[in-house]
């Protein structure tokens, strides 16, 4: 579905992401893990057209997209779940969704589309009314996640759902992922919780600045002792 050939990135003169290559595969769970400064998020920004690489090819199913503007992007299938959420605060919870949804330049919500949504977050049904500067970090995520699935993406992008969450909250929000990917969802996730990307992610590449030193299943980098040193804390499992 994706594939990502010699991406190289730069910042100024900054070479930031260096001849980075990875594939995702429909209905995969794709991991690309690795310490703060990797260059996960830039890779995420060239992906969506908000960064244009500097060399490389970027391909979805099969065409260039590497020079795209972002809502051709979206329109052509994939949708972004940023780092930070990127809500609007001072919108209720239901005018999030109505505005974030038509991104891409074609309109798609209808109100069932809007009420699947709230069927897989409640807790968004009861605070619709409500600002979404209001929303806990947890429910903030959900309402970014809704946001993104209420543009019927074929490649989901996830930046660091997990950032800033609970504990409890994080096991909640890999929990979603794992449903949605059990529903056919496709998803590139860019995370620095390791341990809890490798366990739900079905390949995976870590990233170590602007390069990938690394790459397998999920569970045979969680079973890697230089894995588990670097970037799990301790040992393998």
């Amino acid at each position: 579905m994706l594939q990502v050939t010699d991406l190289v990135i730069n910042y100024g003169q900054i070479e930031a992401v260096k001849g980075v290559s990875f594939r995702v595969e429909e209905g995969q769970i794709v991991a690309l893990v690795g310490a703060n400064g990797a260059g996960k998020t830039t890779i995420m920004g060239a992906l969506s057209g908000l960064l244009r690489p500097r060399r490389g090819s970027i391909k979805f199913k099969g065409e260039e997209i590497s020079q795209w503007a972002s809502h051709k992007i979206v329109s052509a299938g994939i949708a972004q779940v940023p780092e930070g959420r990127a809500i609007l605060a001072r919108m209720t919870v239901r005018e999030n969704l109505e505005l974030g949804s038509s991104s891409g330049g074609r309109r798609h919500t209808s109100e069932e589309d809007i009420q699947r949504v709230y069927a897989r977050f409640p807790v968004l049904r009861e605070r619709s009314g409500g600002m979404a500067g209001n929303l806990s970090g947890g429910e903030q995520q959900m309402l970014a996640i809704g946001r993104a699935l209420l543009l019927r993406p074929q490649l989901l992008l996830l930046d660091e759902p997990s950032m800033g969450l609970a504990p409890l909250l994080v096991k909640e929000i890999f929990r979603i992922i794992a449903e949605l990917n059990q529903e056919g969802r496709t998803v590139l996730l860019v995370e620095q919780n390791s341990h809890k990307a490798l366990q739900i992610a079905d390949y995976a590449y870590v990233l170590d600045r602007g390069r990938i030193v690394l790459e397998g299943t999920g569970q045979s980098l969680l079973n890697n002792e230089q894995v588990a040193r670097t970037y799990l804390g301790g040992k393998a499992l």
